[in-house]
This record gives structure tokens, C-alpha cells and sequence, in this order.
């Protein structure tokens, strides 16, 4: 497949361009344009921003590979990360983690025959007040997660229904004055 930039995406690119006195900190902004356009920044799509941005290749594909919210190959239309780190670990998050695997009748690193659903085990998503959690396609996170959560966004996803942003209020201390 040959990848190209839309009008709209190289204006935004030139956009970009105009507010750094130097190209290369446009790399991570252009990544995401491209991953927004094509679902993943693989290998072809990294040298297309590469050739976009003047920048050698190598370089573009230092900043892909840093970074696990870039795709390095196609998911599904849903990217389920689900963390695993020690407070969503001790509050649940491999009992989550095997569930959508049961669930969705995939193993982590896995996507659904249909496309739909990509799974991932993650490492910290800085949120382990709320665990445990999960994150959906580097966007919305679900936190304080149960079986029952579980499936209520699994339904919502596939009726094309983004998760609500759920506010969770900070604990009050009495004695702070």
C-alpha cells in the first residue's frame, strides 16, 4: 500500500512547521497525524514522515519506537490497553486483563478476527488511584473496572459509543487548614 498525506494533513503539518525555529520537535506531532490517518505509524508510514519532514529516517523511527501510544503495526478499531503495574496489579488488573481475553476470545497482543478489538498488557498509565484501568485507543480511561464495566464498554464500543468521561473527585482531608 503507498501511504500519502491529505491536503489537510500536510497544511497541518505546515502548520506545525511555523512554531518551532527547527523541524525536528515536529516529528511527534506529524507521527500522530499519520497514526490518526492510517490507524499505525509502520515502517512505510514512519519514511513518509521522514520524507515530509526533511528528517532522516532513522530519526523518525527512534521517536516511533520510544513511544508505545504509536502503532507500530495496524490494530483493531478499539485498542484495549489494560495496565498491569503493581496498584492495578494488586487491585484486579490481570483478573480484567484474562476476562477480555475470555471475552473477546483473544490473547494480549491479539485483534479479534472482525478488526474490532486490539488487547495490550501495559505498564503504568498513571492512574493507580483508580485501578484497576484501562485505556482506550490513547484516549478515554476507564477506571475502578469489574466484569459487569467490562462488558457494559465492550457493548457501548461496538455500537460505536465512545466511553464517558468519568470524574472522580479528589479525597477530602479535614484537618488541612
Amino acid at each position: 500500500m503507498a501511504y500519502e498525506f491529505t491536503k489537510e494533513d500536510l497544511k497541518e503539518i505546515e502548520k506545525l512547521k511555523t512554531k518551532y525555529p527547527e523541524v525536528t520537535p515536529v516529528t511527534l506531532p506529524a507521527l500522530w497525524i499519520a497514526q490518526n490517518r492510517f490507524g499505525h505509524v509502520n515502517p512505510e508510514v514512519q519514511k513518509l514522515v521522514a520524507k515530509t519532514l526533511d528528517l532522516p529516517e532513522a530519526h523518525v523511527h527512534g521517536v516511533a519506537t520510544f513511544y508505545t501510544q504509536y502503532y507500530k503495526e495496524e490494530k483493531g478499531k478499539h485498542v484495549l490497553d489494560v495496565c498491569t503495574c503493581l496498584s492495578c496489579q494488586l487491585c484486579g488488573g490481570y483478573d480484567i486483563l484474562n476476562y477480555l481475553e475470555d471475552k473477546l476470545g483473544i490473547k494480549k497482543g491479539e485483534t479479534t478476527d472482525d478488526g474490532m478489538f486490539t488487547l495490550n498488557e501495559v505498564e503504568c498509565l498513571g492512574a493507580c488511584g483508580y485501578a484497576p484501568m484501562l485505556q482506550v485507543t490513547n484516549d478515554k480511561y476507564v477506571n475502578h473496572l469489574t466484569e459487569e464495566k467490562v462488558d457494559n464498554l465492550i457493548e457501548s464500543l461496538k455500537n460505536g459509543e465512545q466511553p464517558e468521561y468519568e470524574k472522580i473527585g479528589m479525597p477530602r482531608r479535614n484537618n488541612i487548614k
